[in-house]
Formats: structure tokens, C-alpha cells, sequence
């Protein structure tokens, strides 16, 4: 019952979204901005939910997020060279389809490379991949940082964007073209759900329970990295939105299985996303932003989880 009002909730603030002030003469205008905005709010929202919830499976740890490990900075970084080396106005940065499967391609290999070696060791320590997280975020971040400094004013103006969160500038063409990845990605997390549940008993008994980890561990976090180039490429990094709302998730929705989580993450994850953009928006008069608003509630409520379950 829950989970249907959250999801009739999430539909009409959707519906507010898109159906405020229309008229006969001006629907077609506002209709075609409204519309692309919309929906990449839900796919982003669905994408970081869904993520966050199972990469916290993969490390069994309620924690962790693929945003405090640096996958956010990684693409923006990426973002930042293929300017310095291609120039602002080439086909890789201007084609935002072509930008999109570099950047993702490039996220990909990556990630699945380090978690190949990090996950092969049984010794899982979850202080390593929390360091690991704190030193590629810093290094990527000072990678961007020394970049942006030596770009064409016009060219780091062009990228800007991509840095920080944002709900106006989005691009229509690549929201619709990112339909397809997001199904394919929510299609195969249902297909795994239930080796998920296994993998909440820990790695061992997984193994032991006919449960291939090292194989389904490598499956998941392909999704992941997927998802989330998905997610900064439509609306940019939010840092701690992944942590709020699988907090939020397991809060209120009682049980262990995947298919539920998944579905119960993704439409919370909408609500307050697309929620707290509209009251931005039509209650502050954009005098703040809701990426501010969530890396400090998040922040926050980070620390909080680590001094409340004094990590071992």
C-alpha cells in the first residue's frame, strides 16, 4: 500500500511538472521542454536509487554509494579531457550521443577493472575501498580542477554545465536516446534479484549456496557504472542522493528481497527528487538549488551513519 502512494505521488508531481499554467496557445512551447525535463528527472532518480541500493548489496555495507567512491567525478573528469584534447566544438564533446558512449565506455572499463582486483581478494576491508573512493575522487577532482584551468574561457563555459547539477539545461535528444539503457539495465537487475538476496548472506555462503559472486559482481557493477553515466550525464553529480534514499527505503519498506527494494528505491528516489525540485522551483523562486539542498542534508547524515555504526 506504501509503495502505491508513493508511486501515485510521484505521478502527480510529475503531472505538476508538466501540466503547470498550459494553455491552448502555448501548450506545444511548454510541452517540449517539459516533457524532456520530466522524464530525465525520473531516469536519473530511478538510476541513482537503484544503483546506490545494490552497489550496497556488492559491498555489503549500507554505507557506501558509487557517488562517494568517485564514479560522479570520474565522468565529469572525463567530460574535462575529451575538451583538452578534442577541442570544444568537436563531434566527441558536441554529439552528445557520441560523448555519452565514450564517457560511459571509458567509466566502464574502469570500474570493472578495479573491482575485478578489489573483489578478487577475499579480505574485503571495507576501510581499502572507502580509501580507495577518498583518493580517486581527490585525484580526479584535481585532474579536473588543473584542466579547467588551462581550457579557452569559451570551451570551460561549454563544459560548465556538466560539473554541477542541473534540472534546466538538459538535453531532449539524449533523454530519449537513454530510454533504452535504462530498461536494459532495470531488466537485468530483476533478472539478478534473486541472486542478490543470496549475497546479503555474505560472500561465503553465497559461494556456498551455488551463487557465482565474483561473476554476479562483475555483472552488477557494469549495471551500475551504467547507470550512473546515465544519471550524471542527464542532471550532473548529486553526491549523496543515493545514500539518502536507500536510507529512506529501508526505513520504511520492511524486507530483504531485491525486486521489492528495487521498485520501492526507484519510485522514493522520484518522489523526492522530482519533489524537491518543484518546491525549489515554485516555493523558493530558485534562491536555492535542490543539489545543495541534498549534499548537505546528505553530508550530514553520512557522518551520522558512520559514527552510529563505528565501521569495522
Amino acid at each position: 500500500m506504501l509503495l502505491t502512494a508513493l508511486g501515485v505521488i510521484a505521478l502527480a508531481i510529475c503531472a505538476l511538472f508538466i501540466g503547470k499554467g498550459l494553455t491552448v496557445d502555448n501548450y506545444q512551447f511548454f510541452l517540449s521542454r517539459r516533457i524532456p525535463k520530466v522524464l530525465a528527472l525520473v531516469l536519473a532518480a530511478i538510476a541513482i536509487g537503484s544503483s546506490s541500493l545494490i552497489f550496497q548489496t556488492i559491498t555489503i555495507n549500507r554505507i557506501l554509494t558509487p557517488s562517494i567512491l568517485g564514479f560522479d567525478s570520474l565522468y565529469v573528469m572525463i567530460q574535462v579531457l575529451l575538451v583538452a584534447g578534442f577541442g570544444g566544438f568537436s563531434t566527441v564533446v558536441i554529439n552528445t550521443k557520441v560523448n555519452f558512449v565514450i564517457a560511459t565506455g571509458i567509466m566502464v572499463i574502469g570500474a570493472m577493472t578495479l573491482f575485478h582486483f578489489y573483489f578478487k581478494n577475499r579480505q574485503r576491508n571495507i576501510f581499502t575501498l572507502l580509501l580507495i573512493g577518498v583518493v580517486l575522487s581527490s585525484l580526479f577532482s584535481s585532474v579536473t580542477g588543473f584542466f579547467t584551468m588551462v581550457l579557452d574561457p569559451d570551451e570551460f563555459a561549454q563544459i560548465q554545465g556538466s560539473m554541477f547539477a542541473s534540472f534546466n539545461n538538459i538535453s531532449s535528444e539524449l533523454v530519449y536516446w537513454c530510454i533504452l539503457p535504462m530498461l536494459f539495465c532495470c531488466v537485468a537487475l530483476f533478472r539478478l534479484s534473486d541472486k542478490l538476496d543470496v549475497m546479503w548472506l555474505g560472500a561465503d555462503n553465497a559461494n556456498s549456496l551455488g551463487v557465482d559472486t565474483h561473476k554476479l559482481t562483475m555483472q552488477v557493477m557494469f549495471i551500475i557504472t551504467l547507470m550512473v553515466s546515465i544519471s550524471t550525464a542527464l542532471i550532473g553529480p548529486v553526491l549523496f542522493f543515493g545514500l539518502i534514499v536507500v536510507a529512506l527505503t529501508r526505513q520504511l519498506f520492511i524486507g530483504y528481497q531485491h525486486r521489492f527494494l528495487i521498485m520501492a528505491s526507484a519510485v522514493l528516489a522520484v518522489v523526492v527528487l522530482a519533489g524537491g525540485q518543484w518546491i525549489v522551483e515554485n516555493l523558493f523562486d530558485f534562491d536555492t538549488t535542490i543539489s545543495v539542498i541534498i549534499n548537505f542534508l546528505g553530508g550530514g547524515y553520512f557522518l551520522y551513519l558512520l559514527m552510529k555504526h563505528k565501521i569495522d
